[in-house]
């Protein structure tokens, strides 16, 4: 491997422009491909095999206005006034007519209007159009207040049990009215379809539906119902409209991750000591986020990308990216400055013994990433994906173009200041802080694997009661509209309404119907459950197999009651079910919330038993040790455990909360787990390499015991240092980005990375392979035989170029 790569790091510093421009021609076609196809990308996160996939995509194909996304506006006025007042009402009305005038939003006004007319016609039960539609997963204020003369099979005039259907129907919506703090908006007598008005009066809720999910909206479509519902806060009106989170704008980064490059680049000045050399690592970085996330979009058309694979691409590209270019960079300057070779051969041995690491920590981190494909879940599987090639390109950039760029650079890529302080101190080891701490770590090796232990168990201590979801408006900034709606709509009508249910009953035996009746009985028989609101049958389809329900829990989408009722409804023994001999599919943003936090409950030990095998033999094999990669391994479960429990401590329980940018804890995002431990398990072996293998080559070198181990920390802690504060900061910027599961990754890799880099590899690592001395390094003596010899320390190609070039590779 290093013979391989030090050929190709002096063809490339020998040859810059072929590889140079190799690489333009591959911007150049991704920039070609994005001005064809655009940028494409979705919020969809689309769960195959739960159970409420399932049903929304049954009701896809038997009803496909029933799969609709669902949405809603708040409208309040000024405390202690009213919105029916007739000037108020007008503007209101105004409003919702004309975003039902829109193209790909259900107006239940026609889809009542054609049921009926179906119905005087043929005489047939349900419209399922309008079973569908009828007014946002429905509309309950039309289900409490229309009663029976809202119902086309009673308009039709239908046999007695459709009637006494019809009126069990009616009479459990009555009940369900009476009982609740609100009801329908009236305007000059007549109701407006899909609007509830609480019951002071204050606060009005517009529900309604499209045709299609949200994610398939064109975009101007959520923007032209802002548009329509904020026209109401003319001058003197007092209205105040709030559209739902789920009318909001993709996610955003922000501007913060530009101060995570800065402090960066500052770092790099710092650690190499020139702006040239400084350079090269962000430059080879952006470039690479640039062609991999620029590539991403390009194929948009071809891969549904969710909103959030860009930004994870560009936190991970940005991070590894400069990364392991500062590896590289610092090997070649430490070789110019300390073994006094000219910067071609320097930059050749870099690439062939720093590359050869760069290469397996890379492969370690594509490992981490690729096993998210074993979930099964379609969003998670491309982000992972996307970031893999993310890494792997800036691993080729780092290999290929940074050479390149440092046989342009040449020798300025070490100042006349930084070689006249090397060949004044000549030969003379210096005894910096990092060799003073490494001595530390050795000699109180005892105490500190105790005292890190006991840290960092005491730190992973909230994980057991970390609760997962999708952060809703309940946990948003005070000061955004989710958060703003969410909690207009849970005063004036209860947390449920932010988080309903849809509910489709199919009867057992395929060849019966769901009467009205049923349908009827069913209402009623929900509507008595202690967790919910309200109850909205809305209609039975023509075949007569498919009801659907509108149900309003008591909880929020959030809560473990609301977990629990969607599990209540999906027994098959539970006692509603099985009494109408019937099965109920419960599905809705909400259920596929829970399904998602289930499913990645369930694939997560999995997960990390993939992860894990793979890369322990990765290590193996750059480490030729037994111990090595398993005390690696349990470094960083010790790290992954501190992580999640700290930021249990933050996002869910809100300690430091303004500190961190946001106002209200909330349940911390569902995959997020399994994301942030491949993410970090992947550069936690990027320290464990660059410091390790460090340590490696100086045992392999000839020395033993614990100077192998202070010698090689001596070596690698400047860059593990620099690496781990680039990628602290890279992360960190981050955490003060507008959306709450940015925030949340940023923070997690950046607390993760903070804990591994300085206290797991900086600090546990030599004490640790202190205890183990040069027995750290055994392997069986068959195992040895077996194992290819990766060379990544470069023994064999540095005797190899001292065989046949003798000292020549010295000269200036």
């Amino acid at each position: 491997m290093s013979t391989f790569l030090y050929r190709l790091g002096k063809s490339a510093y020998s040859k810059p422009w072929y590889f140079l421009g190799t690489w333009i021609v591959i911007l150049g076609v991704i920039g070609a491909l994005l001005g064809v196809n655009g940028i494409q990308s979705s919020s969809e996160m689309k769960i195959e095999g739960t159970e409420s996939q399932k049903v929304l995509d049954m009701l896809a194909e038997e009803l496909p206005a029933a799969a609709g996304g669902q949405a809603s506006v708040a409208f309040t006025a000024p405390e202690g006034e009213r919105l029916d007042t007739p000037e108020r009402s007008a503007l209101l009305l105004k409003a919702i007519n004309e975003v039902y005038s829109m193209d790909y939003v259900i107006n239940p006004a026609e889809l009542a209007a054609q049921a009926a007319a179906q119905a005087a016609g043929q005489g047939a039960a349900t419209d399922p159009s309008a079973a569908a539609g009828q007014g946002a997963a429905a509309d309950p204020s039309a289900a409490a207040g229309q009663s029976a003369a809202a119902d086309p099979s009673a308009a039709a005039g239908q046999d007695d049990a459709a009637a006494q259907a019809a009126a069990a129907q009616a009479a459990a919506a009555a009940q369900a009215a009476s009982a609740a703090p609100y009801g329908p908006l009236l305007v000059d007598g007549a109701m407006v379809p899909g609007v509830m008005l609480s019951s002071d009066g204050n606060i009005a809720l517009f529900q309604f539906q499209f045709t299609v999910q949200q994610t398939s909206l064109p975009s101007e479509v959520p923007d032209n119902v802002i548009e329509a519902v904020t026209e109401v806060e003319q001058a003197g009106s007092g209205i105040t409209a709030i559209p739902s989170d789920s009318l909001k704008s993709t996610p955003s980064i922000g501007s913060t991750e530009a101060i995570g490059v800065a402090v960066a680049a500052v770092v790099l000045f710092i650690t190499l000591g020139s702006v040239v050399a400084a350079g090269l690592p962000l430059i080879t970085a952006l470039l690479g986020v640039g062609i991999s996330v620029g590539g991403a979009f390009a194929l948009g058309s071809v891969i549904q990308m969710n909103d959030i694979t860009p930004i994870l691409a560009v936190m991970i590209g940005l991070a590894v990216g400069i990364d392991y270019s500062l590896f590289i960079v610092n090997r070649q300057r430490r070789l110019i400055l300390d073994e006094k070779l000219n910067a071609r051969e320097a930059a050749s041995r870099a690439v062939g013994t720093a590359g050869s690491a760069v290469f397996f920590a890379g492969l370690t981190v594509i490992i981490a990433l690729c096993g998210m494909l074993v979930i099964g879940m379609e969003f998670l599987s491309t982000m992972a994906l996307v970031a893999a090639v993310s890494v792997l390109i800036n691993v080729l950039l780092a290999l290929t173009l940074l050479p390149a760029l440092l046989g342009l650079v040449g020798e300025k890529i070490c100042t006349a200041k930084a070689r006249s302080k090397s060949n004044a101190a000549g030969n003379k080891e210096h005894h910096g802080f990092s060799h003073r701490w490494a001595n530390a770590t050795v000699k109180f090796r005892w105490p500190i694997i105790i005292l890190v232990v006991l840290v960092l168990g005491t730190a992973a201590i909230p994980v057991t009661k970390m609760e997962l979801g999708i952060p809703s408006g309940a946990s948003a900034n005070l000061d955004t509209p989710a958060r703003q709606s969410y909690d207009v709509i849970s005063e004036g009508f209860g947390e449920g309404f932010n988080g309903p249910l849809l509910l489709v009953a199919q009867p057992n035996n395929p060849s019966d119907k769901i009467s009205m009746e049923t349908l009827g009985k069913l209402t009623q028989e929900l509507q008595m459950h202690d967790n919910v609101t309200l109850v909205s049958p809305l209609g039975v389809n023509e075949t007569g197999n498919i009801a659907i329900i509108s149900l309003i829990p008591k909880t929020g989408p959030t809560d473990t009651e609301t977990r629990d009722l969607v599990q209540d409804l999906r027994d098959p023994s539970y006692s509603l079910a099985s009494d109408n001999d019937i099965t109920l599919g419960v599905t809705g943003f909400t259920a596929i919330n829970i399904d998602m936090s289930s499913k990645l409950s369930d694939a997560f030990p999995i997960y990390i038993g993939i992860i894990v095998v793979l890369s322990l033999i990765i290590l193996l094999l750059v480490f030729r040790s037994i111990i090595v990669p398993i005390k690696a391994t349990v470094g960083f479960i010790l790290s992954i455990l501190a992580t999640f429990g700290v930021t249990t401590a933050v996002y869910q329980w809100g300690w430091l909360h303004s500190l961190f940018g946001f106002d209200t804890g909330g349940p911390l995002l569902s995959f997020m787990p399994i994301l942030v431990t491949g993410i970090l398990y992947g550069l936690a072996m990027d320290y464990q390499v660059f410091l390790v293998s460090s340590m490696r080559e100086a045992y392999v070198h000839g020395r033993h015991g614990n100077d192998s181990i202070v010698h090689g920390y001596d070596l690698a802690s400047r860059v593990v240092l620099a690496a781990g504060i680039i990628m602290v900061s890279v992360f960190a910027g981050f955490i003060f980005a507008p959306d709450a599961m940015i925030k949340q990754i940023g923070f997690a890799l950046a607390f993760g990375i903070l804990i591994d880099a300085f206290i797991i590899r900086m600090t546990l690592v030599p004490a640790v392979m202190a205890v183990f001395g040069d027995k750290a390094w055994w392997l069986p003596k068959w195992l040895d035989r077996l194992l290819p010899n990766l060379d990544v320390e470069g023994d064999k190609l540095i005797a190899k170029l001292n065989a046949e070039n003798g000292v020549s590779g010295h000269k200036k």
